[in-house]
């Protein structure tokens, strides 16, 4: 049985994502970071679900060959695709692309996809899932989308915007968990840690 999370034996939470770290925060997990430096680019024809497998599987292992000498518990690495149909929506190129991302949502259904893993230090992996999120975004005339693509907010998100922030004044309605649209399913992860042996008595 894995010896659970504590300040001296933290997750080692392998992303630059400040949504996520936030959110690790919020649950009151003891955590650290490392960015995975990876190449997140498509590949030809790629679908969703093997893509987001390939790259969270490319983060675990680059966390875990980099991560030193550091003292941690186990490692958390994760990937968030918002998905058209079969069409993977990356982070837009500048505010133009993200005005055309986010044409193509308004007044649609699109669904967020956010695939983990958790692995022990010696690389064991101990779960890895993909939690799909429903979001409806209303429809919004094309000035609303073009003054909302050059507020710059959804230029580093996947699908241009951030459900989170000021993108929220486009979200109707959501099916399924909110914080992965945020980037994080945190009562799956909570759920996986517990089953793990990883987190004590919780919360």
């Amino acid at each position: 049985m894995p010896t659970p999370l504590s300040e001296s034996r933290p997750l080692l939470l392998g992303s630059a994502s400040p949504r996520r770290r936030e959110i690790i925060a919020s649950l009151r997990i003891p955590c650290v970071t490392l960015a995975a430096d990876i190449d997140e680019r498509t590949e030809p024809g790629e679908l969703p679900e093997p893509y987001l497998e390939r790259v969270v599987t490319a983060k675990r292992l680059a966390v875990l060959a980099h991560a030193g000498e550091r003292t941690y518990g186990a490692v958390l690495v994760a990937d968030t695709s918002v998905t058209l149909g079969d069409e993977i929506l990356g982070k837009p190129t500048d505010a133009v692309d993200a005005e055309r991302m986010l044409a193509r949502l308004a007044g649609n259904e699109h669904r967020v996809l956010t695939r983990y893993a958790l692995a022990l230090p010696d690389g064991a992996l101990v779960a890895e899932r993909t939690v799909a999120t429903r979001v409806w975004m209303r429809s919004a005339s094309a000035e609303e989308l073009g003054r909302y693509a050059r507020s710059g907010e959804g230029i580093d998100k996947a699908g241009a915007y951030a459900v989170q922030g000021l993108g929220a004044f486009l979200v109707e309605r959501i099916e399924g968990s909110y914080t992965n649209v945020v980037g994080l399913p945190a009562c799956e992860v909570v759920l996986d840690l517990q089953r793990s042996g990883l987190l004590g008595p919780y919360p």
